[in-house]
């Protein structure tokens, strides 16, 4: 990781506190702090029983676990970590970008965005890769598609990041560039296969997701494009 992003200057407008968007990050700590404490074998099977498997999704196998339908998989997964290194990226980015696009939305609408850009980063992935037969687990889908509604919507946000030179400096810089370069970057590992145990094309169906979502989701007198303030 080039940065990473410590805090956003964009104040909310709408709501007094992100309920939603700190439900989800404590649901996903919770779920892992559960994991963690499960033996090794039984944490690699209770991935691959609530991660999404694109050969179980197609209905080409049968699902680990009889009693989950088979697409519930593409919400569970969400919720799934690998390690506190996976969960603590993932929770940091929603933390300081998801409760803007909460205040943007509304708590019901964006609860319901999150879902949906998870599932659509979960589908893109399945696109990319029709007989996988790995488990795909983690927030990053839908914290992607949290990132592009904020590039939508705040593009000239001053974000502070914590960027790695010779030594980690704070850097204030808008939140288009500091998104842009994230999804650019999604965008190169994934054409590239560099480091291929990374769900890159669920990351970059997210941020589409979002980029698309955003304005459905979005409340009428919230404006595209603002300037964080």
């Amino acid at each position: 990781m080039v940065f990473l992003p410590i805090y956003d200057t964009n104040p909310k407008h709408h709501i007094k506190f992100a309920y939603v968007n700190y439900f989800l990050i404590g649901a996903c700590v919770l779920m892992f702090a559960i994991q963690s404490l499960m033996p090794p074998a039984q944490f690699d099977m209770f991935a691959i029983s609530f991660g999404m498997i694109p050969v179980v999704v197609r209905d080409l196998v049968a699902a680990p676990v009889p009693w989950l339908p088979d697409q519930a998989t593409l919400f569970t997964y969400m919720f799934l970590h690998a390690d506190w290194w996976h969960l603590g990226f993932n929770m940091l980015f929603l933390f300081v970008f998801g409760d803007n696009v909460e205040d943007a939305m509304g708590h019901v609408r964006y609860l319901i965005f999150y879902l949906l850009c998870g599932a659509i980063a979960a589908g893109v992935h399945i696109l990319a890769f029709a007989d996988a037969s790995g488990p795909l687990i983690g927030a990053s889908g839908a914290v992607a598609g949290v990132l592009g509604a904020y590039v939508m919507l705040y593009p000239h946000a001053k974000v502070l990041i914590l960027a790695r030179l010779v030594i980690p400096i704070p850097v204030p810089l808008p939140a288009l560039w500091v998104l842009g370069f994230w999804i650019a970057s999604q965008i190169f590992f994934a054409v590239t296969d560099i480091g291929g145990e990374v769900a890159w094309w669920a990351h970059i169906g997210g941020v589409l997701a979002g980029v698309l979502l955003v304005v459905i989701f979005k409340k009428a007198e919230t404006p595209l494009f603002g300037d964080g303030q």
